[in-house]
């Protein structure tokens, strides 16, 4: 049974050095994905990045773009401290309505923690004030 691991990015300065490799030493794609101890196809992809006049430091990992983009993190921390008291069905409406984005209760939960607030007492409040 073959188990994949998570790959960490191969660092800017390997990235270079591979390219080095490349241009400098005459070697060939193989023989350089050996030596350095990367895949064949990485050693591709960083020779096409550097003909094609492109940064070879490491991108951004894909995945889901956030549900609530900026704009509408800045509405609902307004909202939050505007209506400290409002129930997520409540705020989940006026985020439909002044941002356009509709999104689950525990995805606005979910949100809400990750933007530094939490509840006390049926409010939300910055984390700050719920350790004191």
């Amino acid at each position: 049974m073959i188990h994949h691991r998570m790959m960490d990015d191969y660092s800017e300065d390997l990235r270079h050095k591979i390219v080095q490799a490349l241009q400098q030493q005459r070697m060939n794609q193989s023989e350089t994905a050996r030596a350095f101890g990367v895949s064949l196809s990485s050693v591709k992809r960083y020779a096409k990045a550097v003909s094609e006049g492109r940064l070879l430091s490491p991108g951004k990992a894909p995945g889901k773009r956030p549900k609530l983009d900026e704009k509408a993190r800045r509405f609902l921390e307004a909202d939050v401290e505007e209506r400290p008291f409002a129930k997520l069905a409540d705020r989940r409406e006026y985020l439909r309505r002044v941002a356009g984005v509709s999104v689950s209760e525990s995805t606005l939960s979910r949100t809400l923690r990750k933007m530094g607030f939490g509840r006390i007492k049926g409010r939300w409040v910055p984390v700050s004030e719920t350790s004191s």
